[in-house]
């Protein structure tokens, strides 16, 4: 039996700076690459522009600027600046801050006096300057170690605080980059939440004059059915419509943090609309029916907010603050009277709105019988999905590993054989699909009990109630890198787009990027994504190397999967970034306008004589 000696020596005490270092985790989240929204390097970004859209709240500072060059960001703001004889302590020692003084900052996103020391752990470089009536003071860090502390001296800049910062390699990885437009969509939010605040990124400026429903507006990404509803008073903010799209699809912040994962007070939004429209109608409307096709934002001002981690993503609160009232009962009571008067002062938008319950009512009742008999076939076919390998740890399980559950999806059995060989059986599952999946454009959801592949995917998913049962973190579509491969992944893309959206929004589905190349001699192997990664690759280990070019995946062999989906997987999030209109874009994709095309084609056809030319 082994010796495990527990002693005092075993009992160690970390500095806050090796602690943020040894447990990242536990400050940012994830760590990621930068390829996901979420990913660590845009939580510090983040942590860092809250501090300066606090001082705006506070009346201090209407403009915000963020610069990015290469991998260094920096932030500036005119707020009030921190307190020169406080700033080493400010930026570097936990639980130090002005905002556990709730009459200071009552309604601030950071409360826990760690966010900025967490930013300077976590970067190889960080700089704070402060900035307070014609004098200045700055400190520079590496990794958390202050590297020189600077005397308070004169200058002639305006108040304020800038903070500039590389993050750590070592910890976010070499190939980590920032993603333009990731900044983008956390500055427009910042945006929509502070009417008055100016943002700028590189020089282009963010700016909102109508909150959430500029919001609601910008993200739509197809036809409205009536134009959008937009309450406030004190402390909220809602604004909602109805699409012609499936699926529920919600924007929720709390003291202007978006909370990614919801909580209670996105919950009591969707209780509270249900109550307000079955009353105003008169009907027990099914909740299902009020919900289907709504997109909503929720912005709410909470004392003191209990979130479900440090990266604020769920909101755990149950009331508005200390002797506050329940946020359930805050939010149903605002949305019951303005609402409520809301509808009677447009009636037009009111029958709309009536229209579009009384349509999902017709469509949910039409799929309940289809619904029935794609279950018995499928009771009858098989007594499980043989179209999936599942594994062991599921999103929303009780263990460490659950949020990296990932589902591939994959083009026939060779490639899935190969996949699920080499696979971690704790966390990632395999779909195989059985040739190219039908276009689904057009087509109404019915479609998906139907068909039985579509039915055995939403089934592995666990999302044909809604997003709530998901039970994988990741949906990656892992598709050849040719011709037959782009247009299965194009198909599933559409899919989803049209029947799961919020899949999309919430940030779960991926493409699986794989190797074009593989270039090797005895002593090493590459493997090269791209023409110019095998030029350098061939350059580095010389003319002597032999080349592969990989035709499909189903001719990669087990051992070598392994390395394509492992610690060095490259994911490429599928966003619904910059896109304006889905509906025309799939329609001009995946419809029926043969000719317009066509035309298109044609006109963007470049043969390979152009292509060496070039």
């Amino acid at each position: 039996m082994a010796n495990h000696n527990y002693t005092e020596a075993s009992i160690k005490t970390l500095s806050s700076t090796e602690h943020i270092r040894l447990r990242p985790g536990m400050y940012v989240g994830r760590l990621g690459n930068g390829s996901h929204a979420e990913d660590g390097i845009y939580v510090l970004l983040k942590e860092t522009i809250d501090n300066s859209v606090d001082e705006f709240t506070m009346g201090y500072g209407k403009k915000i600027e963020v610069e990015l060059t290469d991998r260094t960001l920096r932030v500036r703001d005119y707020g009030r600046g921190i307190p020169l004889g406080k700033v080493l302590e400010c930026v570097s020692v936990i639980n130090t801050g002005a905002k556990y003084d709730s009459e200071t900052f009552k309604k601030a996103v950071g409360l826990n006096g760690i966010g900025q020391k967490a930013v300077n752990a976590l970067a190889a470089t960080y700089r704070a300057q402060a900035v307070r009536d014609g004098q200045t003071k700055i400190v520079e860090f590496s990794r958390g170690k202050l590297k020189k502390d600077h005397r308070v001296a004169k200058t002639a800049e305006r108040n304020g605080t800038l903070v500039e910062f590389m993050p750590d390699e070592e910890l976010f990885g070499a190939d980590f980059k920032f993603h333009p437009e990731f900044i983008e969509d956390l500055l427009w939010k910042y945006a929509f939440l502070n009417r008055g605040l100016t943002l700028t990124f590189n020089g282009r400026p963010f700016k909102s004059e109508h909150g959430l429903k500029d919001l609601l507006e910008k993200n739509l990404s197809g036809e409205i059915l009536y134009p959008i509803i937009h309450l406030e008073a004190e402390d909220i903010e809602i604004a909602f419509t109805h699409g012609s799209h499936y699926g529920e699809e919600y924007y929720s912040f709390v003291n202007g943090q978006h909370t990614t994962m919801g909580g209670t007070h996105q919950q009591a939004f969707r209780e509270a609309v249900v109550e307000v429209l079955r009353n105003f109608y008169k009907k027990d409307y099914d909740a299902a029916d009020v919900r289907q096709s709504i997109v909503a934002a929720v912005s709410i001002r909470v004392i003191e907010p209990v979130f479900e981690s440090q990266t604020k993503t769920r909101l755990g609160s149950a009331d508005l603050g200390p002797g506050g009232p329940p946020i359930r009962q805050f939010l149903g009571t605002f949305i019951q009277q303005q609402l409520d008067a809301w509808l009677h002062r447009n009636r037009e938008t009111a029958d709309a709105l009536k229209r579009k319950l009384e349509e999902n009512e017709r469509e949910r009742k039409e799929l309940a019988g289809i619904r029935g008999l794609a279950r018995e076939r499928a009771k009858k076919a098989s007594l499980h999905n043989r179209k999936l390998r599942d594994c062991r740890l599921h999103l929303g399980d009780r263990a460490e590993r659950a949020e990296e559950s990932t589902l591939f999806i994959v083009e026939g059995d060779s490639a899935a054989g190969s996949l699920t060989a080499c696979r971690d059986v704790q966390t990632q599952a395999v779909f195989a699909l059985k040739g190219k999946p039908l276009n689904t454009y057009g087509l109404s959801k019915k479609v998906i009990y139907e068909n039985e592949e579509f039915h055995l995917l939403q089934s592995a998913l666990n999302i044909e109630e809604g997003l709530d049962g998901l039970r994988y973190a990741r949906i990656v579509i892992a598709t050849d890198a040719d011709v037959d491969g782009m247009h299965i992944r194009l198909l599933l893309i559409s899919f989803f787009l049209q029947y799961f959206p919020e899949l999309i929004a919430g940030g779960h589905l991926y493409i699986l990027e794989t190797p074009l190349f593989r270039v090797r001699t005895r002593k090493e192997t590459s493997y090269c994504y791209s023409e110019t990664e095998k030029q350098a690759a061939v350059a580095r280990l010389g003319p002597g190397a032999e080349i592969t070019r990989f035709k499909g995946l189903g001719e990669v062999s087990a051992g070598e999967f392994k390395d394509f989906i492992g610690e060095g997987m490259r994911l490429e999030p599928v966003t619904l970034a910059h896109l304006h209109d889905s509906d025309e874009l799939l329609s001009f994709f995946m419809g029926k306008n043969t000719p317009e095309r066509q035309e298109f084609i044609i006109a963007n056809l470049r043969v390979e004589k152009d292509l060496i030319e070039a």
